[in-house]
């Protein structure tokens, strides 16, 4: 089956998906220059995230989703299983927002560029400017009324398992009031791992957890919301 798949996805979704991502960074780049970032910004790339997924063979099963309003603005945070994490949360979620994401995905032909016009905040851990940077870019956002959507591990986990969450998009949601949102993924392990270069059919669940209060107090209590989201994202995980 596994052969099967594999001359199916080089032969039919690649080329298409190949040309569907240049389109759509395209499309994304354009619209976010010329008309502006808010719609532009989002929605050819949540088109192109569904593709993906589709073409994949890869179902995505969300749950939760009315725990969120589109009228809301938040920080979601989200377990980072490997790249289908992207494509779950990005044609999935059904809510406008930027991505915190590696400084080194800006050097993708194309990509790189339409993702800085679409206004996703590239993470810069060159030094204390780079962090400085990174984080007024990030206040730009939310300060226009945008919701974020972060991987508080950093990076895709080597194993399936949560790794330990950094403090970037608790502060946030702290410094603006914003509540933070755990989501779940399981099963884009499966899917597609860090170590593999090409991914295989299956199913993804997207769990939308209730909104948890901004923290407003001190150390101890950005801790315990730090500890209390992964534990949330971790208890939702399949037992298979």
């Amino acid at each position: 089956m596994k052969i099967l798949y594999y001359v199916y996805f080089f032969i039919v979704a690649a080329p298409i998906l190949l040309v569907a991502t240049v389109v759509t960074a395209l499309l994304t780049a354009i619209g976010s220059i010329v008309i502006g970032d808010r719609w532009w910004g989002y929605y050819p790339a949540h088109i192109w995230a569904r593709l993906f997924c589709w073409l994949s063979l890869v179902e995505v099963k969300v749950s939760g989703r009315e725990n969120i309003s589109s009228s809301e603005n938040y920080i979601f945070v989200a377990n980072h299983q490997g790249a289908f994490d992207i494509f779950s949360i990005y044609g999935f979620l059904g809510h406008n927002f930027r991505w915190m994401m590696k400084k080194s995905l800006e050097k993708i032909p194309l990509v790189g560029y339409a993702c800085k016009k679409a206004g996703h905040i590239f993470v810069d851990h060159s030094g204390n400017s780079g962090v400085r940077h990174t984080m007024t870019d990030a206040e730009k956002e939310l300060s226009q009324g945008m919701s974020l959507c972060i991987f508080p591990e950093g990076s895709r986990t080597f194993n399936g398992e949560v790794g330990r969450f950094k403090r970037g998009a608790f502060q946030l949601s702290r410094e603006f009031g914003l509540p933070i949102v755990p989501i779940t993924i399981d099963g884009a392990f499966k899917v597609m791992p860090r170590t593999a270069k090409l991914p295989q059919w299956g199913k993804i669940y997207l769990t939308i957890h209730k909104p948890v209060a901004a923290p407003t107090g001190d150390e101890k209590e950005m801790a315990d919301l730090m500890r209390a989201t992964r534990d949330t994202i971790v208890d939702a995980m399949r037992k298979n």
